[in-house]
């Protein structure tokens, strides 16, 4: 791809704070989109400049429908207004742990559906940040560009940074293992897995610990936290198997309903994650660090900006 010079940026409300991240990293300003509400609740959206001919970058979390929904409203809009490319960076997909239907179930894999319906609206280019799992990117005929965007360097920095001493990285699940394999080898540090079976929506049973947290610090690791109720059992797994202490660590703090202070109760005293689902920030219980680095990285190199 030539070096592009005419990039507009633009966001959906639930990663306005996101974008004006990104868009200081590579030097390019935000271009707010003009909304409005109507009294029935309808929403009003109009670019406020000329995109025709424009590379359009949208930055969007999905966190609920409607904010899934206006992300393919930006997309249509700006292919009814003939951006040259619509490019869009999902820092948080909702959905993105049911990317599949038990069979004979009738669920709905909402992760596959929805991811399905933003390539189906025809953007060039998709990246998404640290997924549960890979298989959306896959929910389309080969026409769009996806990428996926991983924040292990960026975590390993904020890891780094606590100086901490004596710790132990814990995957609350063998299918997580090797993530959190990769982010011990940054850290040079040693890792484990627990043992956690999911038996209904939102409800687990995690089994026995290795030994290797005794005497430690154990962090335990993983894409999200949504009601906490996994990452709480390995806590007790992790005390059980000899840890003198716990920490939390994911990327999505979605931390629903009263799982922060869940947390608080069971005595975690630091939770570190990204800064992709809206309306979290650091505070004396949770330690957030940007993926804006992450996501300026890839457009620089995508767009050709460097």
């Amino acid at each position: 791809m030539p070096k592009r010079k005419n990039i507009i940026i633009v966001s959906n409300r639930a990663a306005t704070r996101m974008a004006a991240a990104v868009a200081r990293e590579i030097d390019i300003p935000v271009t707010e989109m003009i909304t409005r509400t109507f009294a029935d609740g309808e929403l009003y959206h109009a670019f406020p400049r000329d995109i025709a001919g424009h590379d359009l970058v949208i930055i969007a979390s999905t966190p609920d429908d409607c904010a899934h929904q206006e992300l393919i409203d930006l997309i249509t809009g700006a292919r009814y207004w003939n951006a040259l490319s619509v490019n869009v960076v999902i820092p948080y997909l909702g959905y993105s742990t049911m990317e599949r239907a038990k069979p004979e179930s009738g669920e709905i894999p909402k992760g596959i559906t929805r991811t399905r319906q933003i390539f189906r609206a025809r953007p060039d280019y998709v990246a998404f940040i640290d997924l549960h799992s890979e298989s959306v990117m896959h929910a389309h005929a080969g026409e769009v560009r996806t990428r996926h965007l991983w924040t292990e360097q960026v975590a390993a920095a904020k890891i780094q940074a606590l100086g901490l001493e004596n710790f132990v990285l814990v995957s609350p699940d063998y299918g997580f293992s090797k993530r959190v394999a990769r982010l011990a080898g940054l850290l040079n540090c040693s890792h484990t897995a627990a043992n956690k079976d999911r038996y209904d929506v939102d409800q687990t049973i995690v089994g026995q610990l290795s030994g290797v947290v005794r005497g430690r610090t154990a962090i335990i690791c993983d894409d999200m936290i949504r009601t906490g109720g996994s990452m709480l059992q390995t806590v007790d797994r992790c005390y059980e198997a000899g840890a003198v202490d716990v920490m939390i660590m994911a990327t999505h703090l979605v931390l629903a309903g009263n799982a922060r202070q869940r947390f608080v109760e069971r005595g975690i005293t630091c939770i570190i994650g990204a800064d992709t689902y809206p309306g979290q920030e650091s505070d004396e219980l949770l330690q957030l660090y940007s993926v804006a680095p992450v996501i300026a990285d890839e457009l620089k190199g995508y767009f050709r900006l460097h």
